[in-house]
């Protein structure tokens, strides 16, 4: 599942129409973003989807770490710079929540979630856009689906 979700952060059109910076925040600000909104849905899927969202959230920490580790990022440092990766995932998924269960705030919650700053209009009304349909494709996918990846 882990998997899906980084192939669908790297799309070109998030980086391209979306005008995320293409680097290293900025596709991180891309993965947590999508990974959120997965991780909202399989809450939405009782015990099976709680299971799922866990092991997703493992997987994030997992490549975290490893990632981190190949950038030469020592043991004593390490831990608190995946803390506070993991940090940065929760207050994605909170942002989630809010759009999903208030459908007004979705470009409110595109601009917080992905830029952290003012951004062109209709780049935001690209990842706004995009953002709702990956939503919408997520709702329409079983959760025991998403948890097998088979992630829109």
């Amino acid at each position: 599942m882990f998997a899906v979700v980084t192939a669908k952060a790297r799309e070109p059109h998030w980086y391209l129409e979306g005008q995320v910076p293409d680097t290293i925040d900025g596709r991180f600000r891309m993965l947590t973003t999508l990974a959120a909104l997965v991780i909202v849905r399989l809450e939405q899927g009782g015990e099976k989807g709680e299971t799922a969202s866990v092991a997703l959230t493992e997987r994030f920490i997992e490549v975290m770490e490893s990632e981190h580790r190949e950038l030469g990022l020592g043991d004593p440092k390490l831990g608190r710079t995946v803390r506070k990766l993991v940090g940065s995932l929760a207050r994605r998924v909170e942002i989630w929540r809010e759009a999903v269960a208030n459908a007004g705030q979705w470009k409110a919650s595109a601009r917080e979630s992905v830029y952290g700053r003012d951004v062109d209009p209709d780049a935001l009304g690209h990842t706004g856009g995009r953002l709702r349909e990956f939503w919408s494709g997520l709702q329409g996918v079983d959760v025991n689906a998403i948890a097998a990846g088979e992630v829109p």
